[in-house]
């Protein structure tokens, strides 16, 4: 049997969860609050979906803020720090790896392949932080609205009946 389309066994945790806190959408990992409760109870197929959309937030949010990112140079940074990447990890979701790396350690940036400064490095976190939680709780907002939608619909159609 093919691995290829296997998926971690770990989570996308990255241990800062804020949902225990009251917030629906974790600003650590960006996962939905049930998607955190229910996590090892999902089919491979359910966490494949979940990563896949937090990598292509990453991507929509990392890429046009590193432009001058070489992802060889990333990739080889990344393998010289023993950071676990899978193969199918996205452009975005290896940036996100070189750069938190840079933000714990910004005198890192130089061989980062990221193309910033050490001193640029945690004002882009931050401006990284501040937008990828208005995406991801945006993509919250209108998961939500779909259900609240779907659930009115039935309704409706129940008492139709």
């Amino acid at each position: 049997m093919s691995n290829a389309g296997r998926i971690p066994t770990v989570t996308p945790c990255a241990g800062r969860c804020s949902t225990t806190f009251g917030d629906h959408v974790c600003r650590g990992c960006r996962r939905f609050n049930h998607e955190i409760i229910r996590w090892n109870s999902y089919t491979e197929a359910q966490q494949l979906a979940i990563w896949k959309r937090l990598d292509l937030q990453l991507d929509q949010i990392l890429i046009p803020m590193l432009p001058h990112a070489n992802l060889t140079m990333v990739t080889q940074f990344l393998l010289s720090k023993r950071v676990r990447v899978l193969a199918q990890a996205t452009t975005g979701r290896q940036l996100y790896y070189a750069l938190r790396l840079c933000e714990k350690n910004k005198h890192l940036a130089d061989d980062s392949g990221l193309g910033v400064t050490a001193e640029q490095v945690k004002p882009l976190w931050r401006e990284f932080e501040r937008r990828i939680l208005s995406l991801a709780q945006a993509s919250y907002d209108l998961a939500w609205l779909r259900a609240d939608g779907i659930q009115h619909s039935l309704l409706q159609v129940s008492m139709e009946d």
